[in-house]
């Protein structure tokens, strides 16, 4: 990893210049009296988010985080932005505790390990892999609830975007997603759940499973079992279109067709969230409702 964070810097060049700046339908958001956030510079991430404990739970058990920080110079500018939700797992003990461990030691791995080094005078290389480093975080946090949570469990997908790389640590049933400027939406994540795996195996159709009743059985989980493997990825970083994470309280019960759409016609990544937990909540709202949203570079 010697010269890691100068290697990230010389990824940057004028091609991120030359793409287009994303539309959000701007004639519907002028009409209504509201206006796009056009061509930024230097090229950032706008972030929003929202939350629900929707309407058949007495309480949350999800947890969010974000951060999002942009390095910028004469020559270069460097996008940094962490993502994170994690869904308490329902029928287990302490499920909003362990949510909230999850969330905390992933962000904290990442502040010490990568953040820190990066906003040194002179910034340090890793000794760690990225990859490596979100799988610490995913172990730290496993640890953290079996110590702090016996017999507690939840999702955890979590998203770090630095320079031109966009690297994913997930585990269980929330999901993360990309959709295109023309919206189209692509899923980054398997869900680690019993219909989905009867899905792939071709026991059940998608329909099938969208209405099984083992739906939200998890097969792999934080603070389940003594062994996990989380999965981690790495790609380059979309330079257009959004970047969803959320909990199954939205994907289950809101189409990518309608996600995309609210995109689309929102005049900013906070309030496309709320009108996806609206949606969510005029739709049952059956489960607590996260969702974060992240508009990519210009």
């Amino acid at each position: 990893m010697a010269g890691f964070f100068q290697k990230i810097f010389g990824n940057q060049n004028s091609e991120t210049d030359k793409v287009p700046t994303q539309p959000l339908n701007q004639k519907e958001n002028e009409d209504n009296g509201q206006k796009t956030e056009g061509h930024l510079e230097p090229p950032q991430l706008i972030v929003g988010c929202a939350q629900s404990v929707g309407k058949q739970r007495d309480h949350n058990e999800d947890a969010l985080f974000t951060m999002t920080t942009t390095l910028a110079s004469d020559r270069n500018s460097m996008p940094f932005g962490l993502y994170i939700v994690a869904d308490g797992m329902g029928g287990h003990k302490h499920g909003e505790v362990a949510s909230n461990l999850a969330v905390r030691a992933m962000a904290s791995q990442i502040t010490r390990k990568l953040y820190s080094p990066l906003l040194s005078i002179k910034p340090l290389s890793p000794t760690e892999s990225i990859q490596e480093i979100m799988r610490d975080g995913i172990e730290e946090a496993h640890q953290a609830i079996n110590k702090e949570a016996p017999g507690g469990g939840t999702t955890l997908t979590a998203v770090l975007v630095l320079g031109d790389q966009l690297t994913i640590a997930h585990i269980g049933d929330s999901r993360a997603y990309t959709i295109s400027a023309s919206g189209e939406v692509q899923t980054l994540t398997r869900d680690h759940s019993l219909v989905k795996r009867l899905v792939e195996l071709g026991e059940i159709t998608v329909d099938e499973a969208a209405v099984h009743p083992q739906r939200n059985v998890l097969y792999r989980a934080l603070g389940q079992g003594d062994v996990f493997d989380a999965d981690i990825s790495t790609s380059p970083l979309p330079h257009s279109g959004h970047l969803l994470l959320c909990s199954d309280g939205l994907w289950g019960v809101v189409s990518e067709e309608d996600l995309a759409r609210m995109v689309a016609e929102s005049s900013s990544p906070q309030q496309a969230c709320q009108n996806m937990v609206e949606a969510a909540n005029e739709a049952g709202g059956p489960d607590n409702i996260t969702a974060i949203l992240v508009r990519m570079l210009d």
